[in-house]
């Protein structure tokens, strides 16, 4: 049976220098699944989701030194993971010069061509209506459903109220709810 280590000490052992890179080895072990979906959800393309990942841990270890512990550690990745995928998207909507609904289609058809992805109709179709989301209602909506994220977690993260929070949530079900609806 194996203990998750504690935050507090990857933070010491990332403290000394002796036993850093033990240190980053621990985060990434602890961490690194669960950014990337994080970030496969936001980017849906597989090596676009890995080339982040490794852009957000190298941000980390660059950061790392200088974290204040006035955050949860996992929020503050998690802030960082956000701000990679939104600099990301901007950057292709800007590169393609395509509106975001245009990159959200584009991210749809990648999603059913995609060797790595072998969901099922229904969880297809759940990315789909996901990908009809607004960008900040998408975000939320995945932070919610698939990372379990408390509000107040959001919050720390995308630096926004929690009623708006719930709100842009809400939204966001009752547009997947119509998308799914209406593809019936």
């Amino acid at each position: 049976m194996s203990t998750q280590i504690e935050d507090t000490e990857i933070l010491e052992k990332f403290q000394n220098e002796k036993t850093r890179n033990e240190a980053f080895n621990l985060l990434l072990k602890k961490y690194q699944q669960k950014i990337y979906w994080h970030v496969r959800r936001m980017v849906i393309d597989h090596d676009d989701a890995d080339d982040l990942v490794q852009e957000i841990f190298v941000k980390v270890w660059k950061n790392l030194l200088g974290f204040r512990n006035d955050a949860q550690l996992y929020t503050w990745m998690y802030r960082i993971a956000t701000n990679e995928c939104i600099t990301f998207l901007n950057r292709k909507k800007l590169k393609n010069n395509i509106s975001f609904d245009d990159v959200a289609y584009e991210l749809s058809e990648s999603l059913t061509e995609s060797a790595y992805f072998d969901g099922d109709k229904a969880q297809r179709k759940l990315q789909q209506a996901i990908l009809t989301l607004p960008e900040k209602q998408r975000l939320v909506f995945n932070l919610k459903y698939f990372d379990e994220m408390k509000y107040e977690e959001m919050s720390e993260v995308l630096g926004t109220s929690v009623g708006a929070l719930k709100s842009s949530f809400h939204l966001a079900v009752k547009k997947i709810e119509a998308y799914l609806l209406a593809e019936d």
